[in-house]
C-alpha cells in the first residue's frame, strides 16, 4: 500500500509525511493507491478533535475557510501554518536527492505532491487544523449533540502524484465513486448561462433594484452593443418583512443590514407588482418585455437557501404548511476560530425561519414553480453555509445540508429547462460532497468595487480556490464593474477563469472598449475550457503579499492555451493576515512565462506537433516562437496583467509551419477556434480551419500563403516576415466561418 504507518510515521509512496502518529490512528486502502485516516477515542460526543502527527519541513497549500462562507489559500511550511477549518491540503514532498536542472531547481519529474482532504463520513464532517507544536490534527462534528461516535473510519482522503492537477481531478472522482453523495464536474449538466455575457443587478442598485433602474441598465448596456444575454435580478425582489423594523420609527435593531429579513410569500414585491409601464403592468410581462426588447435570452432571480436571511417569516399565511420554526443557529468552533462575520452575527441574534428537511422539497419546488410560471429561468441561491449552523434536532449538519440540497437540486431540475443554479456562500463540505446535480459555485467572497485592498486578492483566491471547487462545479469567479480603475484587470481575470462573464455596472457606467475584449457582438463569450488555476511554479508561492511572486494562471482552449500574468503585489492583503506590515514593494515585478505553464498542451498539440508553439501576447500584441522549456520575459507594473495565447506549431511541409492564434483583439484569442488541420492541395498544402467571431484574426505562419478564402470567397490578408504573424479580417456575424490558407 502506497500510505501507511511504521513506527509511528506516516509513510506516503516512500515519505515520511508524518512523524509521533498517535496509537489511535488507523489506515484504511482506497482505490488507485489512496487510503482514508481514521480514529478512535474512549468517550462519544458529537466532536473530536485528533492529532495525526507532526508535519514539517514541506512546501504546502492550504484552502481554509476564513469565514463561515469562504476559503481562501494559505501557504506554509508546518502545522502551525494550518488554519483550523482547512479543507483542502496540497503538500509539495521532493526528493532528498534530485537531479537539478538548468534553472537550479528539481525537475518536475522528482517531486511528488501529496493531496490530504477531509471528507463526510455519515453523519459527520472532517476538517484539518494546526498546533504551535506543528502538530496536523483533523476535527470531526456532527453539530448536533444527539449524534455522537467514538470512532471514525474513513474521515481524511490521502492520495498522491507527480502531475498536481491530475492528481486533484483523479482524487474527487475516487472520492466521488466511493461515497456516492456528490458528483464529479464531468458527471454534471451544464447551466444555460454559462457562455453568454450577463448583467447582475447587485452592485448597480443593491436592495433598491425596481424595473425601471433594471430598464435603464439594458438600455444602456444596449445601446453600446453589448445587451446582456442573462440576468441575475438579485436581492431586492422578493416579498419580505422585518418584524425588527418600524415604518415609521426605523430600525429597532442595532444591524443594519437587514440580516433578521424574512421571506413572507413567494411573490415579487410591491415594486415589482404593480408596474406603470404601458409596456407592461407585471412581473411576467416586464420580464416577457426584456427578452423580446433586448434578446435576453434568461433571467435569474435570487433567494436565500431558507427563502431570505433570516429565513421564512413564521406567521406568514402563505408560508404555514411549510410548518416553518424559529431557530437560533449555534456556530461551531471553528466558524468562530478565524473571522466572524456580520452576517452571521445578525442571523444569530435574530433567529432564522427554518422549514423542516422533510418539508423542504415541497418548499423549494412551489417557490421555482411560480418564478417559472413568470418566466423565471433559474436561481442564484445565497447564504448555503447557514445550514450547518441549524442541524440540532434535525440529525445534525450533514444530514440537515444533505436534505436541503436534495430538496434543491430536484427543484431545480423540475422547473427549469436546464440544471440552472448558481451556488453561493456555500464552500463547506458538508454541502460540497452534498452536490449531485448542482454545477456552478461561487468561487470566493464578493466583487466588492469599494475595497481597494480587495481586488488583487480576489483574482488570487478565485484562481487557488477553483484547484479544489473547479472539480466539483464551474468556478464562478462572480461579476466585475467594466467601469471601475481595476476593470480591466478583473476582465482579463474572467477571460482566462473559464467562468460565467457578467458585470454589474451601473446603468450608463459602462466602459465597452473592455466589454469589447470579452464578449462578442451576439453576446456570446468566449469561455476556456476549464477553471483558471496556478501555474506549477506559483502553487505554493504568495502572489498577493510576497513582494516578488507574479500571480500565473493557466487554462486551455479547444485548440490552445492561455497564461494570465497579474501583478497583484503591493495593493491588497488577505483578510486574515493577522501581521500586516508596511513592507516597500517594488514598483514592477518580474517574471517568466513558458508554454510549459499550460498542462495537457500535448493532449492538444496534433501529431504534426515537433515541439514549438507561437505564443502572443495580448497586451503588447508581440508575437514570438518559443519551445515547450523556453520561456519569455514578462514585468509588470502594480495592477497590471498579460495574457498570453500559447499555439502548438504543427509543421506540415518542411517550409510550412503554421499555428493559429484566433481574434487577435479579445483577451482570449484562441477561444475562437473550433477546428483546424490541413489537407493535400493542388500545388501545396491547404491550412483549413473554422473559427467564430468577428475582427482581426490572427495566425504564426512560417511563410507567406499564396492566398487566403474566407467561406470560399478570397480576401485579403497581411504578412509579416520579422514574426511571422499573419492577419486577416473576419466580417459578418459571429457564426462559425470556414478560414483557408492556400500555401
Amino acid at each position: 500500500m502506497a500510505v501507511f504507518i511504521e513506527n509511528n510515521s506516516l509513510f506516503v509512496n516512500g515519505i515520511v509525511l508524518l512523524t509521533g502518529v498517535p496509537e489511535n490512528i488507523a489506515i484504511s486502502p482506497a482505490p488507485s493507491g489512496s487510503a482514508f485516516l481514521g480514529a478512535s477515542s474512549l468517550t462519544p460526543s458529537s466532536r473530536h478533535v485528533f492529532s495525526i502527527g507532526t508535519l514539517q519541513g514541506f512546501n504546502f497549500l492550504s484552502l481554509f475557510r476564513f469565514k463561515i462562507w469562504w476559503m481562501t489559500p494559505k501557504i506554509g511550511t508546518s502545522g502551525s501554518d494550518i488554519r483550523v477549518e482547512t479543507q483542502f491540503l496540497l503538500i509539495e514532498a521532493k526528493e532528498e536527492y534530485v537531479v537539478l536542472n538548468k534553472a537550479g531547481e528539481p525537475s518536475p519529474d522528482d517531486i511528488l505532491y501529496i493531496l490530504v482532504l477531509p471528507v463526510l463520513e455519515g453523519a459527520f464532517r472532517a476538517s484539518l487544523q494546526g498546533t504551535q507544536t506543528n502538530e496536523l490534527q483533523f476535527c470531526v462534528e456532527s453539530g448536533d449533540p444527539d449524534v455522537q461516535t467514538t470512532q471514525v473510519y474513513e474521515s481524511v482522503f490521502i492520495n498522491s502524484g507527480d502531475n498536481p492537477y491530475q492528481l486533484i481531478k483523479n482524487s474527487i472522482k475516487i472520492l466521488a465513486a466511493h461515497k456516492g453523495t456528490f458528483r464529479h464536474l464531468d458527471d454534471k449538466k451544464l447551466p444555460v448561462h454559462l457562455d453568454w455575457f450577463g448583467w447582475c443587478t447587485w452592485d448597480a442598485f443593491y436592495k433598491d433594484v425596481n424595473p425601471e433602474g433594471i430598464r435603464q441598465g439594458f438600455e444602456s448596456l444596449s445601446k453600446g452593443g453589448y445587451a446582456p444575454r442573462f440576468l441575475v435580478l438579485d436581492e431586492g425582489w422578493q416579498d419580505t418583512f422585518n418584524e425588527y423594523q418600524k415604518d415609521d420609527e426605523g430600525r429597532t435593531g442595532d444591524i443594519d443590514f437587514g440580516f433578521e429579513t424574512r421571506l413572507k410569500d413567494f411573490k415579487e414585491n410591491d415594486k415589482f407588482r404593480d408596474l406603470t409601464s404601458d409596456e407592461y403592468t407585471t412581473l411576467p410581462e416586464f420580464i416577457k418585455f426584456l427578452k423580446q426588447r433586448y434578446s435576453l435570452k434568461y433571467v435569474y432571480v435570487w433567494h436565500a437557501i431558507l427563502g431570505c436571511w433570516g429565513g421564512v417569516l413564521t406567521s406568514s399565511e402563505a408560508l404555514v404548511k411549510y410548518t416553518p420554526q424559529l431557530v437560533n443557529p449555534i456556530q461551531s468552533p471553528g466558524n468562530v476560530g478565524n473571522l466572524r462575520d456580520i452576517a452571521m452575527d445578525g442571523i444569530e441574534k435574530y433567529g432564522m425561519g427554518v422549514i423542516d428537511p422533510e418539508k423542504i422539497g415541497d418548499f423549494y419546488n412551489d417557490y421555482h414553480s411560480y418564478i417559472a410560471s413568470i418566466g423565471v429561468d433559474g436561481v442564484k441561491v445565497d447564504i448555503q453555509n447557514v445550514l450547518e449552523t441549524i442541524g440540532l434536532k434535525y440529525g445534525g449538519r450533514v444530514h440537515m445540508t444533505a436534505m436541503y440540497q436534495k430538496g434543491l437540486e430536484e427543484a431545480v431540475e423540475k422547473n427549469f429547462v436546464n440544471n440552472n443554479v448558481i451556488c453561493s456562500m456555500s464552500h463547506d463540505s458538508d454541502l460540497l460532497f452534498s452536490s449531485l446535480k448542482t454545477a456552478v459555485i461561487r468561487s470566493y467572497e464578493d466583487f466588492m468595487p469599494r475595497e481597494q485592498y480587495l481586488q488583487t486578492v480576489h483574482i488570487a483566491a478565485v484562481s487557488f480556490n477553483s484547484l479544489f471547487l473547479g472539480e466539483l462545479g464551474v468556478a464562478d469567479w462572480d461579476m466585475f464593474q467594466s467601469l471601475h480603475y481595476a476593470a480591466d484587470f478583473h476582465a482579463a481575470s474572467r477571460a482566462v477563469g473559464g467562468c460565467a462573464v457578467y458585470v454589474s455596472d451601473k446603468p450608463g457606467n459602462h466602459d465597452f472598449d473592455i466589454l469589447k475584449r470579452l464578449v462578442l457582438p451576439d453576446g456570446s463569450i468566449m469561455r476556456a475550457k476549464y477553471a483558471g488555476r496556478p501555474t506549477r511554479d506559483c502553487l505554493f508561492k504568495d502572489p498577493v503579499m510576497d513582494g516578488k511572486t507574479l500571480m500565473k494562471i493557466w487554462n486551455l482552449n479547444k485548440l490552445s492555451g492561455i497564461i494570465g500574468v497579474f501583478n497583484c503585489q503591493g495593493v491588497g492583503a488577505w483578510p486574515w493576515y493577522d501581521n500586516i506590515q508596511d513592507t516597500s514593494t517594488p514598483e514592477v515585478i518580474y517574471g517568466k512565462v513558458s508554454p510549459n505553464d499550460v498542462e495537457f498542451l500535448e493532449d492538444i498539440a496534433g501529431d504534426k506537433w515537433q515541439g514549438d508553439f507561437a505564443v502572443y501576447a495580448f497586451y503588447s500584441g508581440l508575437l514570438n516562437k518559443v519551445s515547450k522549456t523556453g520561456n519569455l520575459e514578462v514585468s509588470l507594473g502594480m495592477l497590471k496583467c498579460e495574457l498570453f495565447t500559447v499555439c502548438p506549431i504543427r509543421v506540415f511541409t518542411e517550409a510550412v509551419h503554421f499555428a493559429p492564434i484566433g481574434l487577435l483583439d479579445m483577451y482570449n484569442s484562441g477561444g475562437a477556434i473550433e477546428t483546424w488541420s490541413s489537407i493535400p492541395g493542388s500545388e501545396g498544402s491547404i491550412v483549413t480551419m473554422k473559427a467564430r467571431g468577428c475582427g482581426r484574426f490572427g495566425a504564426y505562419s512560417s511563410k507567406t500563403p499564396r492566398y487566403c478564402t474566407i467561406e470560399t470567397k478570397k480576401e485579403e490578408f497581411t504578412y509579416n516576415p520579422e514574426d511571422g504573424l499573419l492577419t486577416i479580417m473576419l466580417e459578418g456575424d459571429c457564426q462559425l466561418k470556414d478560414i483557408r490558407f492556400v500555401y
